[in-house]
């Protein structure tokens, strides 16, 4: 084994972290936060709530996994001249500070009551910093999805769902890879439960503080209902939502022979338009009807006394201009903005939320919806410099590519120098700027 010495200076490996704090700061990110959540503590002296969010952006930007990992990383931080960052236990009571009331609702059906959490001002805050970074453009068009994710928590007032394990059941908006808004569910919450009040919040607010109209919206089967496509049907110009497979339509579709032969994604389906008649009196709506042969464990067509078995997937639209390929392919990118939940998951912390209660959480879920809008930034700034990384880039190439980099402050004459120790030539353009 070759010989270690151990060395005492202050070298940090995770240097590219310091162009990221400079990036804050400049943007005044920190002025916009504490504009819109106000001030923390009476005196002035505590740390701020741009203190707070931005020592949440910081670890996990350079790979936490828990709010804990803040404890060893912000040292880290503060070897910036003039820098001190809060401890886990600081953030901690920062983001519970956050929290506001739950309003709870009573089903009209079973009785009971559920709990959901809106966030109205960090969903503000939300807002405003998409605006703050230019990710949405003020005036603009936008396609909105909407989806609820299930998030496995084994906390205080966690509910046990249909899924199989305790946890929460948040809905969110996104437009591309941009989160717009969210609020927290209990986990026992069925999917279509007051959705429609959530969906006006989000739509309101965006139109109201984003100052953009909604073209397009995509959703799953949860959304499907009357009171939802309606609240829907208000705030967007064309909607695309998964409808639930009637079984009283099995035999319409069978008997009906005017069906278009396409490919989607390199599968043959067939397409074929309907109205929907089914939930407002005097409105017609389009249902999409595609079908694709079913296959058995082999991989043969299955057929039956009647011929070939299909299976049916349908969207309800308001869309009668496109045609039914165009629909169909439009519907089905929806599966990119799934990815964000995967991303926020495995990168930014949401599959080790930190706090017992369901307020509690709903502020950490947004902060680190924050995070992952003021990722994207970063990112589509830095892709162009760095050839290894893209705007679809995740967090751990990242890390590879720019945050891991040794690096130690030195002070010269009367300034501050940081020193990388690296032989990529990318790291001295984008210090400079």
């Amino acid at each position: 084994m070759a010989k270690v010495a151990i060395k005492s200076e202050n070298i940090t490996p995770y240097g590219g972290i310091f162009h990221v704090m400079d990036t804050f700061s400049k943007l005044g990110l920190g002025k916009l936060i504490e504009s819109t959540l106000g001030q923390r503590g009476n005196t002035g002296k505590a740390f701020q709530y741009s203190d707070i969010l931005s020592s949440v952006f910081y670890s996990y930007l350079c790979g936490a996994d828990c709010l804990e990992d803040i404890n060893t990383l912000a040292p880290q931080f503060s070897m910036a001249p003039g820098t001190v960052h809060p401890s886990s236990d600081t953030v901690g009571r920062g983001l519970k500070e956050l929290r506001t009331d739950n309003e709870i609702y009573t089903s009209e059906i079973s009785g009971k009551e559920y709990k959901f959490n809106t966030a109205e001002k960090l969903n503000q805050l939300l807002l405003r910093m998409i605006n703050h970074l230019g990710l949405i453009k003020e005036g603009s068009a936008v396609d909105l999805d909407f989806d609820h994710q299930f998030i496995p928590a084994h906390k205080y007032d966690a509910k046990y769902s249909y899924k199989g394990d305790h946890g929460y059941f948040p809905g969110w908006a996104t437009v591309g890879g941009v989160f717009v808004g969210g609020e927290n569910r209990d986990g026992n919450t069925n999917v279509k439960f007051h959705q429609a009040d959530t969906l006006d919040r989000i739509m309101t607010r965006l139109k109201d503080t984003l100052k953009v109209t909604i073209n397009r919206f995509r959703a799953d089967c949860g959304s499907f209902s009357k009171e939802i496509i309606q609240t829907v049907e208000k705030h967007c110009d064309l909607f695309y939502i998964r409808a639930n497979n009637c079984a009283d339509r099995y035999e319409e579709f069978h008997h009906h022979t005017d069906w278009n032969s396409v490919e989607i994604g390199y599968e043959k389906c067939d397409l074929a338009s309907f109205d929907f008649k089914d939930f407002i009196e005097g409105k017609t709506y389009r249902l999409v009807a595609q079908r694709t042969p079913k296959r058995d464990s082999d991989g043969k067509i299955e057929k039956d006394m009647f011929g070939i078995v299909y299976v049916y997937r349908c969207i309800i639209t308001n869309d009668w201009k496109s045609s039914e390929k165009a629909i169909v392919t439009f519907y089905n990118k929806r599966g990119e903005s799934e990815k964000n939940f995967d991303v926020q998951n495995n990168d930014f912390g949401w599959a080790h939320l930190p706090f017992s209660f369901l307020e509690e959480n709903t502020v950490f879920m947004l902060v680190t919806a924050m995070l992952k809008n003021f990722y994207l930034y970063l990112i589509g700034t830095l892709a162009d410099k760095i050839k290894a990384l893209n705007k679809a880039s995740r967090l751990k190439n990242f890390l590879l590519h720019f945050i891991c980099v040794p690096a130690k402050w030195i002070k010269t004459g009367r300034s501050h120098v940081l020193n990388l120790y690296t032989t990529k030539d990318y790291y001295s353009d984008i210090f400079r700027e």
